[in-house]
């Protein structure tokens, strides 16, 4: 080598030499004065933390053995380590995570680059010490009167054995990512969070990779993974098992918390120098992930930035109030969004959670009478499994604020379940204005879609199970949709329900019903009122339904032959 040119890399690479050694140096909190709880180790954490920043980044490491903490902030280069065999337990004092006047939880980073979190250690949240097992969670966003059971329904006096419970104070968030860049967490697992998991918060590039969530499932809003006004985030393979919702895309802004403010509002995005800096949440995919959850297994909406670009794909949802809700209640709306290849299985909850055991769910309501709600357009749902104890809910508040949805290979399968006498035959859209239209009587369909322009459905598979409620009607019902097409649809009214019909239409404005199959025993198949536009009603095997249709006042348009 060239001896000038040697000369002035030696010292170069001697610089990068130092610098890894820097980055892979281990700080283990035991040298720092971290005992095993039940001493607390905040201060310990806190120092080891602090210096192995200082030193340019490296590892934290947490070693085998029970540690207890109040609050700790994570900084830039920090990668903290969870041998297997430790525990990280919040602390059972709530003066561990004040602040000043602001309450934390027990991990936090702001404004930072390049963390990661890593196991196969726990991280526990000792969520269940803050609750008061014997007491009803309550809340005053529905008005019971407008309901199916009226001043039975979700009665205290019939119990709440699915929760929630109640707290009197309790601490934030267990952890929370705010406006960092390049984070992973992988290989964790974390317990029993007092409210919100995990946030990721207006964040740009977040790896969450085969982690487990383990909540006390009786735990209202402990939710798992809040994704809010973030891009760029990748979670796979992932167990999570909430008492809210399982994963959350929002567009929530950096002001939004469980308990209120908590950092200062900032929504000039484009002006910022770290984390996301588009005031967009998008570009998110959710992959090969099992869930289970008190109300949604999967949410997307709520907050007023825009939501695009997301995928969701290979997921199992079980036992849960909800599978799929795609929800706008403020000023942001929601885009290209994309499910596929999931199984869900729902079933009705006592207590007070939000969702009545939908499989899949899209609303758009405002919440409040002086902000209007954003629009939700662009969706598909493609192969899905589900079996649940209530119908498809597609709600939309006026014409034309949901737009091109798609149901492409769905199978259904409705069935009677142990509430459905106490908590079934209502819509649940909260939160909702007025209080009235929170959760309110509504006969229940297999689908039912209301204000939509553009509905696909095909291949779409509807099987009804024994002794079901008398509020279970209609295969398909939609009303004010404007080009609604049905290719394929296999299936009858709810067995009994005789005055029901496979398909229900009123004020539809251009509709194709094709290569459609009448389930054996449906007394008619197509119920009809003020139609608009010629209709296309072409190829359907009608040999199992009593009569094809009954004609409203604009009559159809027949290609084929209609088979009695």
């Amino acid at each position: 080598m060239n001896r000038r040119l040697e000369n002035r890399l030696l010292p170069l690479l001697a610089c990068w030499l130092s610098t890894v050694a820097a980055h892979a140096e281990v700080y283990n909190i035991l040298d720092f004065g971290a005992r095993q709880a039940p001493a607390r180790s905040t201060r310990a954490i806190q120092n080891a933390v602090d210096s192995c920043f200082a030193a340019g980044g490296g590892t934290v490491l947490i070693p085998a053995g029970d540690y207890e903490s109040g609050t700790i902030w994570l900084k830039s280069n920090i990668h903290l380590q969870l041998e297997s065999g430790a525990v990280l337990r919040g602390s059972p004092d709530m003066e561990d995570y004040r602040q000043g006047e602001t309450r934390y939880g027990l991990l936090r980073a702001e404004k930072a680059r390049n963390i990661t979190i890593s196991g196969p250690g726990i991280l526990n949240g000792n969520g269940t010490h803050f609750m008061v097992p014997d007491r009803p969670h309550w809340g005053e966003d529905f008005d019971r009167s407008v309901t199916r059971q009226g001043v039975d329904f979700m009665s205290p006096q019939f119990g709440f054995s699915d929760g929630p419970i109640a707290y009197d104070a309790r601490p934030d968030m267990m952890l929370v990512i705010l406006r960092c860049e390049n984070v992973a967490i992988r290989n964790i697992t974390f317990r029993d969070s007092p409210s919100w998991t995990m946030r990721i918060g207006d964040c740009d590039g977040v790896l969450v990779h085969g982690i487990s969530i383990l909540n006390n499932l009786l735990i209202p809003n402990s939710d798992g993974i809040h994704c809010t006004t973030s891009r760029n985030i990748r979670i796979s393979d992932c167990d999570i098992r909430a008492g809210d919702d399982a994963i959350i895309v929002t567009g929530f802004g950096d002001e939004t918390g469980v308990h209120g403010k908590n950092f200062e509002p900032d929504f000039d995005y484009t002006s910022r120098s770290i984390g996301n800096r588009t005031g967009f949440a998008e570009n998110v995919t959710v992959t090969n992930c099992c869930l289970q959850s008190r109300s949604a297994g999967i949410r997307v909406g709520y907050g007023d930035n825009p939501i695009r670009n997301c995928a969701f794909q290979n997921l199992v949802i079980y036992g849960s109030n909800r599978g799929i809700g795609l929800f706008t209640r403020d000023r942001g709306s929601i885009e290209n969004i994309l499910f596929s290849d999931i199984t869900i299985e729902t079933r009705l909850h006592s207590g007070h959670w939000w969702g009545k055991g939908e499989p899949l769910h899209v609303s758009a309501v405002p919440q409040n009478e002086k902000i209007p709600c954003g629009g939700i357009q662009n969706i598909r749902f493609v192969n899905i499994l589900a079996r649940s104890e209530t119908g498809i809910v597609i709600w939309g508040h006026s014409d034309g604020v949901i737009r091109d949805l798609i149901f492409e290979n769905v199978r259904l399968e409705i069935r009677n379940g142990p509430l459905s006498a106490s908590y079934g035959g209502n819509f649940d859209l909260r939160p909702a204005y007025p209080v009235q239209l929170g959760i309110f009587k509504h006969d229940i369909p297999g689908l039912f879609a209301r204000f939509v322009h553009g509905l696909e459905i095909r291949n779409f598979d509807l099987c009804w199970g024994d002794g079901l409620e008398p509020f279970f009607t209609h295969g398909i019902e939609a009303g004010h949709v404007r080009d609604l097409s049905i290719d394929g649809f296999r299936g009858s009214h709810a067995p009994g329900n005789r005055s029901a019909a496979a398909v229900s239409l009123l004020e539809v404005d251009g509709v194709r019903i094709c290569n459609s199959t009448a389930g054996q025993g449906t007394a008619l198949f197509l119920l009809h009122k003020d139609m608009k536009n010629p209709v296309l009603f072409s190829g359907n095997d009608l040999s199992g339904a009593d009569r094809a249709f009954m004609p409203g006042k604009t009559g159809f348009r027949l290609n084929a032959n209609i088979m009695p």
